[in-house]
């Protein structure tokens, strides 16, 4: 698959989930893949095999993550969500319950004055996504 060539990319801090959530989401997304990965090793200050850099695809939009060798006390926020529009009601129902396993629902899947059916998830790692049924 062909990386874009985007100026700006939604990085993503993990604490030692990032391959999991990138396995996780590749599963979820049509043209989705990892591309690459760079693991801590025994020089570096991370836990070694984990996340120091990864490149992955969801759809065709690149995303960057890592394993944060820093213990933090931040941690992701529905401030910031990943929006999601969905081509069918199929998708948007698939999404929402893998999404929603193990997480949170912000709001439930129904029809909403600003859409025809929405839902918004904290998923089991706590990225924030928001699913909209396509107009």
């Amino acid at each position: 698959m062909k990386i874009s060539n985007q100026k700006i990319t939604t990085f993503l801090t993990f604490t030692g989930q990032a391959e999991e959530a990138m396995n996780f989401y590749t599963s979820l997304f049509d043209r989705s893949e990892i591309v690459s990965i760079t693991r801590y090793g025994e020089e570096v200050p991370g836990k070694e095999g984990t996340v120091m850099q990864a490149v992955f695809s969801l759809n065709g939009q690149t995303f960057m993550c890592i394993d944060s060798p820093i213990e933090h006390e931040w941690t992701f926020t529905p401030a910031v969500s990943l929006f999601v529009t969905c081509e069918t009601e199929e998708e948007i129902d698939r999404l929402f319950e893998e999404l929603s396993k193990d997480g949170a629902v912000l709001m439930p899947l129904a029809e909403y004055p600003f859409s025809k059916k929405f839902g918004w998830v904290n998923d089991k790692f706590g990225v924030s996504w928001q699913l909209s049924l396509e107009k």
